[in-house]
């Protein structure tokens, strides 16, 4: 984070830039305001991060604050990490996923997928589309691969959304590009925890 610009009363940390772009375009596609969308670059930069953003002018004018992160292997942990940042700077640290708690800011967690599920964003945007006709393709693609013994992607949520996102017409955009493209069906109700955390910033 430099050059910390505070210009909203509400301000959503995610992890890096491209996070950024897919959290300010679906914000967009709801009726929440005043929200600043600002990237951490990267869930290990979180603690030295926050410091920064303290020190920024205009910090005092903050409402609330929420972050969000992926979940990985261990939700809880990530939850954990999160608030332990938090409390290592001097800020509230919330009781529990997605709840809005303390004041001078107020802050909120929200740990991907859904708050309980390990997981990551490419989680949630594989979950939007799994009733799509294109899945099935997906799945069929893999499918093939694994039974002619080739080699197997590490991370399938990641393989899954870039296999998505190689069939559109317009090719080569990452998942935040992409969302801003409308390519991710954000009416789908796999968005709807995110959305209400939003609500409670």
């Amino acid at each position: 984070m430099s050059a910390i610009q505070i210009e909203k009363p509400k301000i959503l940390i995610v992890e890096g830039r491209d996070d950024e772009l897919f959290f300010s375009s679906l914000l967009n596609s709801t009726s929440v305001g005043d929200v600043q969308v600002m990237p951490i670059g990267g869930k290990t930069q979180l603690t030295k991060n926050l410091k920064a953003l303290q020190n920024a002018p205009n910090f005092d004018r903050i409402e609330s604050m929420g972050i969000i992160r992926d979940g990985d292997s261990d939700p809880q942990g990530a939850f954990q990490s999160v608030c332990n940042s938090l409390t290592t700077v001097n800020l509230h640290a919330p009781s529990t996923l997605g709840v809005s708690q303390g004041s001078n800011p107020r802050t909120a967690v929200f740990v991907l997928p859904d708050g309980a599920t390990p997981g990551m964003l490419e989680d949630l945007c594989i979950e939007s589309i799994s009733s799509t006709p294109i899945m099935e393709c997906i799945d069929k693609y893999f499918d093939c691969i694994e039974k002619r013994g080739l080699p197997f992607p590490s991370n399938m949520s990641k393989a899954k959304a870039h296999t998505f996102l190689a069939a559109q017409q317009q090719t080569g955009k990452r998942l935040g590009e992409a969302a801003a493209a409308g390519y991710w069906p954000f009416h789908h109700p796999a968005y709807d925890p995110i959305k209400e955390f939003f609500q409670i910033l």
